[in-house]
């Protein structure tokens, strides 16, 4: 990738430097891109991301014509200099992926399972970024860490049976805080505030975080909604039981689930494991999660949609909600009993692991079946 046409210019009688430079990079992708300030001529340089808005932190794609402002006097009050130099990076940022905006089919195409899941509908819904795989424990640590420092308090500590396992033992709001967390840490804006003039961060207690709370079109992370889930989790096909495409049954090729048989074969007839219970690979070792990225991507290169954990997500689970559901972007019921969950589990039927199945638990619970990803608004 390439980073070229680099300008910068300062606004007539204000602290304030507008800096545009182009992003080329063939492969597309999404970047973090950093702004180094000189005030000696390019001899040394720092980074003042707090006061940079615009084209710069994480989640930047390519493009002509990327704008940065910068708030000079945050930087350095009282300073006049005719020696300022600005430099412009870029590195890939390979942990997200890009879900384009369209209209998808969301729900049971085949009539197979619960009422909650239908009536299948349309729904367009804007496009964002999702984490690849479900967060790490490796990742989850490293956040927890910065946000223990930085007045964060979360309820559970988070548990992974290896640093490339799927943290689980994380609530719902234990989840939320951390996406906040993991923004500030990377100098973007939080999502999820206690007040709905978004001004008191939630950092700390059990916080319902209602929809009016929540910053949804800043740059920081929140968990993805469930209809952003499940547009995701369909890779871009239409129609498919699965997060695949190609055949429309599962097995422990395809995905970390439990197997239930009864009378010597599978019990559901798109289930075709070779042999009942957990999947034999991941057994051994209690909980029974999978390396993330172990199994094939979909068709958006995303891992895990199916099975391995839950993953939590914004909505409210309302088992009416679909009948009177918005067209665009839908974020769910006012109020319920239970937070979204989706994707199945390990030790979970199979039939949680089709992309239309909903499941749901209270906030504050934690098990070694529930762990999420992220997104991050365009």
């Amino acid at each position: 990738m390439t980073v070229t046409n680099v300008t910068a210019a300062q606004r007539i009688g204000a602290p304030i430097v507008d800096i545009s430079y182009d992003l080329l990079n063939p492969s597309g992708g999404v970047h973090t891109v950093l702004l180094f300030v000189s005030t000696n001529s390019g001899a040394t340089y720092l980074v003042g991301s707090t006061n940079f808005t615009g084209a710069v932190g994480a989640g930047v794609t390519t493009g002509a014509y990327k704008q940065i402002v910068w708030f000079a006097a945050g930087d350095f009050p009282f300073t006049i200099t005719s020696l300022a130099h600005v430099r412009v990076t870029a590195t890939e940022t390979p942990d997200m992926v890009l879900i384009p905006a369209g209209a998808f089919i969301m729900g049971d195409t085949f009539s197979e399972e619960n009422a909650s899941e239908r009536p299948a509908h349309s729904v367009f819904i804007g496009g964002f970024y999702i984490d690849k795989t479900e967060v790490t424990k490796v990742k989850w640590d490293e956040v927890y860490t910065w946000g223990a420092s930085h007045g964060y308090l979360f309820d559970h500590a988070g548990l992974g049976k290896a640093p490339t396992h799927p943290v689980q033992t994380v609530s719902w709001y234990d989840c939320v805080k951390w996406c906040n967390a993991r923004s500030e840490m990377e100098g973007l804006t939080p999502c999820y505030y206690l007040d709905a003039a978004q001004t008191v961060l939630y950092k700390t207690g059990q916080s319902n975080v209602w929809s009016d709370a929540v910053n949804w079109t800043t740059n920081g992370y929140r968990l993805p909604t469930e209809a952003e889930w499940e547009k995701a989790a369909r890779g871009g096909t239409a129609g498919h039981r699965f997060p695949w495409s190609d055949v429309e049954w599962i097995d422990f090729t395809r995905a970390n689930y439990y197997s239930r048989w009864e009378g010597g074969v599978p019990y559901y007839s798109y289930d075709h494991a070779a042999q009942e219970g957990n999947n034999p690979t991941f057994a051994a070792l209690y909980p029974y999660t999978s390396p993330v990225g172990y199994f094939a991507p979909n068709g958006y290169g995303l891992y895990d949609m199916a099975g391995n954990v839950w993953e939590w997500c914004w909505d409210w689970r309302d088992d009416t909600y679909y009948a009177s559901s918005p067209g665009s972007d839908p974020r769910g019921g006012s109020s319920s009993t239970y937070r979204v969950l989706r994707g199945g589990f390990w030790s979970y039927l199979v039939s949680a692991c089709r992309v239309a199945s909903r499941g749901g638990a209270a906030p504050g619970l934690s098990s070694a079946n529930a762990g999420f990803r992220c997104v991050r608004g365009l």
